[in-house]
């Protein structure tokens, strides 16, 4: 607990700093005092992190489903907003001293220098300089807003185009991945892999039916839900999810469980997904016709309550002369894959990094961010996700669906 509160106080204060720094930047530096300009960014650069918090514990704080979707479009918003603000001033604190430099030079040089011996004629009032202190005052303010304005229109613009490749809905890829065990009947096989679709207050039933049209168009073999379905109860999300029941496969559709489905009541969205037709693999595993074993194991967040991976449930008997594909929704159980002989794993939940340069983060907790790697004999592959968590923005990781196409070493 002790430690809790201090990771709190630590975060609480640097969101504290961040603000007071873009406040100053963007507000103190380009307004007049007492100006009814700086009222008005003063109250929206409190008003907006309050928002951002609302929106972050709304939902686990059990709010009316209404409100969370009121504060989840501002507040997860200005958050995606605030990063790239802050990166953006940050970079505008080197140019501000050579804008100064150059406005000075500019200053100095419309001073015109008059050399006549002339005396000036008394009725032609002589030019009145404008005094140092206020031409040194215009010019910093002249530097403060171009700063700002070009930071506020880098990072709404990066937001913008983010948010917009976001609700556009996810584009289809294709990865060939060889398996030495498949049968050469089984060349061309197509899973479509979906993974970190995050129905919740901002993205809902329309973006589920865009997702389901774009896999049925690709006519799969066989679907792979791979965990982060949802973020938020049956009761406000079931009819998000509803368009799943449509999904086509000659196969059938397979769900494996995501660390955000226990926070959401992950007994209650499997039975869930099962009345949409979609077969929950909860440590379990099916013989594919076409000639390979699919297994799924829960999510790790399930240790917490008794639940998780059970990979000797999953693939302990099993005969390792069938290629074994695995559905785990972590990449970082892929060490366990290899253990147990599985020859495919397909994973999503690292969202790509989801906004640049969370990639970076995203690779000191995952083994493989995004793409097609191997370890050992087990190739995994890991979708970026075809949603967004909080922000509905991505920054150089597009949301993807995946098309899986097994390829046969006999063939």
């Amino acid at each position: 607990m002790v430690v809790f509160l201090l990771v709190l106080v630590v975060v609480l204060a640097l969101l504290g700093g961040v603000h007071w720094y873009v406040w100053r930047r963007l507000v103190r530096d380009v307004t007049v005092p007492r100006s009814l300009a700086r009222r008005v960014g003063t109250a929206v650069v409190v008003v907006l992190p309050l928002l951002s918090i609302a929106a972050l514990v709304s939902s686990r704080a059990g709010a009316p489903f209404v409100l969370q979707q009121v504060v989840a479009w501002p507040g997860f918003l200005w958050l995606a907003v605030l990063l790239y603000l802050v990166m953006a001033l940050v970079v505008g604190e080197a140019v501000r001293p050579l804008l100064r430099a150059w406005t000075g030079r500019r200053a100095a040089a419309a001073v015109p220098v008059v050399e006549s011996a002339e005396p000036v004629p008394a009725e032609e009032p002589a030019p009145v300089a404008e005094p140092q202190g206020e031409s040194e005052l215009s010019r910093r303010l002249f530097v403060s807003r171009v700063v700002a304005g070009s930071a506020a229109a880098v990072a709404v613009g990066t937001v913008g185009y983010g948010t917009y490749g976001v609700l556009r809905g996810p584009r289809v890829k294709r990865v060939t991945v060889p398996l030495a065990k498949i049968p050469r009947a089984v060349h061309g096989y197509r899973i479509a892999v979906v993974s970190d679709i995050h129905l919740g207050p901002i993205l809902g039933r329309a973006h589920t039916q865009r997702i389901v049209d774009a896999i049925n168009a690709t006519q799969p073999d066989l679907i792979a839900v791979v965990g982060d379905l949802v973020d938020g109860t049956v009761e406000n999300l079931g009819p998000a999810a509803e368009p799943l029941a449509r999904l086509r496969a000659r196969h059938g559709s397979f769900f494996v469980t995501g660390n955000h489905e226990y926070f959401s009541g992950a007994d209650a969205w499997v039975d869930h997904v099962r009345e949409l037709g979609l077969h929950p693999l909860r440590n379990a595993r099916v013989e594919v016709p076409a000639g390979f074993d699919l297994a799924g194991v829960d999510d790790v967040a399930g240790e917490g309550i008794g639940e998780g991976p059970d990979f000797a449930r999953a693939l302990g008997d099993r005969d390792r002369s069938r290629a074994a594909v695995l559905l785990a929704h972590q990449p970082i159980v892929v060490h366990d894959a290899v253990r147990h002989g599985v020859d495919l794993q397909l994973s999503g939940h690292t969202h790509g990094g989801q906004l640049w340069p969370g990639n970076y983060l995203a690779e000191l907790a995952n083994p493989t961010v995004a793409g097609l790697e191997r370890y050992g004999d087990t190739q995994l592959y890991v979708s970026r996700g075809a949603g967004a968590w909080g922000p509905p923005v991505r920054v150089g990781a597009p949301s993807d669906i995946t098309i899986v196409e097994l390829a046969s070493k006999q063939a």
